[in-house]
């Protein structure tokens, strides 16, 4: 039987990891590793490859924080809150799991609250967290109107306001990837499936599509457009938008659809009027969720990096509930898309003779 490793050996195996004992595996002083486990390395100048060192080691040896401890030392609660439309296969969870990879790591407890998209919900919801002494709250998909008096971090709000930071998807190089690998197809007839208008990224969405449609010289026909309805999950508010575009009677070969899940339910749609994709028509999605590579056809799509997202929000809100950058203006920050073709979009079909 294989012995341990020293350094292993040295480990406590009983009662759980302290900080003290993590802080001697790694050969550091305490206030370095508590330093990097809470997330205020950069502040201290922490080099990188220490703070992978004592990460990698916090993973390995499953060193967990106590919460309890710290929180009554400092008078904090160390819990987030967060906030979404739902809690369904798709966008939200993604973007969640991001989130819960920084928050579990530094030691932090988190609330999540989904508001359906009831405006009575959403106002109440962050006044609720507030009250359970929440730190700071990350809002995904979600418009605050209201000032909140913790620290905010908003996935795809695009609400412009001194005390929230956006995390936002590039829009224009996103419709470009779709309008342009349509168009090197041959696809000039584009149907669009606009995102509900409760959506942060409808808005902001349809008009970099208009854009790089203009530069492109695709021209959008009103009479292939349509706009996701209601407030249904999964794939039903996309089949019931390409009933609409079919029962128009207006011809196309291709579809941009505003999420996955909507591209799904056009492919839905499309299959059940006898419609093969992509051979007759082609359908391109949005975000790549899961389910995007295993759809029958697999699903071209633009691929948002919703995991990188929540961890660019949770890191992003833990820096701004230590007091980092307090100063500076908080702009934006911008997270690039990147196109992934599958088998969902082909050439435009040619003309019987």
């Amino acid at each position: 039987m294989p012995s341990k490793s020293p350094e292993l050996e040295k480990v406590p195996t009983r009662g759980g990891l302290s900080l003290k004992e993590l802080a001697a595996h790694v050969g550091l002083s305490q206030a370095t590793v508590s330093r990097v486990i809470n997330q205020s390395a950069t502040t201290h100048r922490i080099a990188a490859g220490t703070q992978k060192r004592v990460l990698e080691a916090a993973a390995t040896l499953n060193y967990q924080p106590n919460v309890f401890a710290r929180g009554l030392r400092n008078k904090r609660s160390f819990t987030v809150g967060v906030i979404v439309p739902e809690i369904s296969e798709g966008y939200a969870t993604a973007v969640l799991g991001g989130i819960e990879d920084v928050l579990l790591l530094a030691g932090f407890f988190y609330f999540v609250v989904s508001h359906r998209h009831r405006a009575e919900l959403l106002r109440e919801y962050p006044r609720l967290l507030v009250s359970r002494a929440v730190e700071g709250i990350i809002a995904v998909d979600s418009a605050l109107e209201e000032e909140i008096p913790v620290p905010v971090v908003a996935v795809s709000n695009h609400t412009r306001r001194r005390s929230i930071v956006n995390i936002e998807l590039d829009h224009l190089l996103a419709a470009r990837y779709a309008l342009d690998h349509l168009q090197r197809l041959g696809h000039r007839q584009i149907a669009f499936i606009k995102g509900q208008t409760f959506s942060s990224d409808t808005r902001l969405r349809w008009k970099a599509i208009q854009q790089v449609a203009a530069d492109l010289g695709i021209t959008i026909d009103p009479r292939l457009t349509v706009q996701l309805s209601g407030t249904g999950l999964g794939a039903e508010p996309g089949r019931a938008a390409t009933v609409e575009l079919l029962e128009r009677g207006v011809a196309f070969t291709a579809i941009f659809a505003f999420n996955d899940l909507s591209a799904i339910g056009a492919i839905t749609a499309l299959h059940e009027a006898g419609i093969h994709v992509p051979a007759q028509i082609s359908v391109v999605g949005f975000d790549d969720i899961p389910g995007a590579a295993t759809n029958n056809p697999a699903l071209t799509t633009v691929r948002q990096p919703l995991h990188e997202m929540g961890r660019t929000a949770a890191t992003t809100l833990l820096q701004l509930i230590q007091g980092e950058d307090s100063d500076k203006p908080r702009a934006p920050i911008r997270i690039l898309p990147t196109f992934v073709e599958r088998q969902s979009t082909g050439p435009i079909p040619k003309a019987k003779a």
